[in-house]
């Protein structure tokens, strides 16, 4: 878009080499930079606080917190899953009792793992298969738009370099150009004081043959 305002190229990173040239021009970029104040530490009063995830839900909250300290993951608990008979011999009602609700406990278990692989035998391959597909439709999407991303990044560059590259050279040009005019302006003022003693020096013995 036009804005009408003209464009003030102060700095061509693609062409300037005044950093190799010179390494004492570095040294004073590192000084202005270490001169340049610190970024804040404390955010932007605009910025969003940070977001609290599973802040309803300890359990998933707890092991959130777990693999981000990269704590390893706690061992099953298999007790839950054996038959102990009661510790006493013979044990007492409460044992038994205890003892028996526990075998129905996995006695349902059981049939409830019955049920879902019955139904993952059913249904499972094809749901499997289906999002296997979105996955990588999604991928595929994700790809492309990589993709258009780099090149379009690649043009970008391509076109700041080339564009740098001619301004670099008209630059050069101008220079090149700036110089020979000072050149000629000082052969000219040393030609001209050059006539100026000749000039005087004539006069001089214009002055003399005159008193003659």
């Amino acid at each position: 878009m036009d804005t009408g305002a003209t464009e003030i190229f102060d700095s061509l990173p693609y062409y300037d080499d005044d950093l190799q040239k010179y390494p004492y021009l570095q040294e004073m970029v590192e000084q202005e930079l270490g001169r340049e104040p610190k970024a804040p530490q404390t955010l932007h009063p605009r910025v969003p606080p940070p977001i609290e995830l599973f802040s309803n839900n300890p359990i998933l909250k707890a092991e959130l917190e777990r693999v981000a300290s990269n704590k390893p993951f706690p061992q099953l608990d298999t007790l839950r899953y054996t038959l102990p008979a009661p510790s006493s011999t013979p044990g007492t009602d409460e044992e038994w009792i205890a003892a028996l609700d526990n075998a129905h406990a996995q006695l349902q278990h059981q049939r409830i793992r019955q049920q879902n692989l019955a139904l993952l035998q059913t249904y499972g391959a094809n749901a499997w298969r289906i999002q296997n597909h979105l996955l990588e439709a999604t991928a595929k999407q994700t790809e492309k738009v990589l993709e258009e991303l780099k090149e379009l990044t690649v043009e970008v560059n391509r076109e700041r370099k080339n564009t740098q590259d001619r301004l670099g050279k008209q630059l050069t040009a101008l220079e090149t150009r700036w110089t020979e005019l000072i050149s000629s302006v000082l052969q000219i003022e040393m030609a001209n004081v050059a006539l100026d003693a000749e000039v005087e020096r004539l006069n001089r013995r214009e002055a003399e043959l005159a008193e003659l």
